[in-house]
């Protein structure tokens, strides 16, 4: 096979060099510099290199290839440059050294294509190599996926048989993402008996008249938060010594410890697991 090369720059003798002496490895196609070309050539083209034929370019002229090879990057496609040593000096200087590959001149057309060719062969076992481990790490997630879905099933039957047995207790979820209050009833649905609130006000309105075994009360919420809403729970003799549980999404160590100190029997992080849901509530109310 030959590999798809993309030529651009200023030295069109190099340019020429590709088409003439090595046609029979390469199948090249050239462009100007301009981005909205390269990035035409690159979604048509689809080319394994992209190499900037360099002739005495200046700084600016060099500074647009930042972008590109950010783009190309994207794409998976390496970035050569052929050029004299000043020119490829100039290209570390000016992009802190954004090639994959350089080419100083002088350097004949055999030169040039011995070194693409060897660092293609290695670019190309390394995306298969990517790509082999890609499908590797696919097949373990979907196995791991067959046997949590397993696991849950098993851990389903177990509580479905208990249901018979004991009271289910009844859940609290306060938060403000409609999302999160249909997920986190999914998750509990089969084993307690859940109420949610949108906001504080709603849940406090809802304590008035009701019970609850445990309330899981977001730490961050509009008009009235996680903090002021437990404060007005701890101050209430009716529902002081109800159980309640932070749902956060914060991970900094003072936050979490400002969380704590307004005394609640514990915090979730978020995105929570089902079973870390269900392992904080059971120890807190069995």
């Amino acid at each position: 096979m030959r590999y798809k090369v993309l030529l651009t720059g200023d030295n069109n003798t190099v340019i020429d060099d590709f088409f003439i002496h090595m046609d029979e490895v390469f199948e090249s196609q050239s462009s100007s510099s301009r981005y909205e070309d390269l990035m035409s050539h690159a979604e048509y083209f689809k080319p394994d290199i992209l190499v900037y034929c360099m002739n005495a370019e200046n700084r600016d002229t060099i500074s647009r290839m930042v972008p590109i090879k950010s783009e190309f990057a994207r794409k998976d496609i390496p970035l050569a440059i052929i050029g004299d040593s000043k020119d490829c000096g100039e290209f570390r200087r000016t992009t802190a050294g954004i090639a994959d590959l350089e080419m100083v001149k002088p350097i004949t057309s055999r030169g040039i294509q011995e070194k693409l060719l060897a660092f293609l062969k290695v670019a190309q076992k390394r995306k298969e190599e990517k790509r082999k481990a890609e499908l590797a790490l696919e097949a373990s997630k979907r196995e791991q996926a067959e046997k949590q879905k397993k696991a849950d099933s098993e851990i389903d039957d177990i509580l479905d048989s208990l249901q018979n047995e004991i009271r289910k207790k009844h859940i609290l979820v306060v938060d403000d993402d409609i999302r999160m209050l249909k997920v986190i009833k999914e998750h509990l649905r089969s084993t307690y008996d859940v109420a949610t609130a949108i906001n504080g006000k709603l849940a406090l309105k809802f304590l008035e008249t009701k019970k609850t075994d445990l309330i899981l009360l977001d730490y961050v919420m509009p008009d009235e938060d996680g903090p002021s809403v437990l404060k007005k729970i701890h101050e209430n003799p009716a529902t002081k010594d109800i159980p309640v549980v932070f749902l956060t999404g914060i991970t900094e160590g003072d936050k979490i410890r400002e969380a704590l100190s307004e005394k609640p029997q514990g915090y979730l992080l978020k995105p929570i697991a089902r079973e870390k849901l269900l392992s904080t509530i059971q120890s807190i109310i069995q």
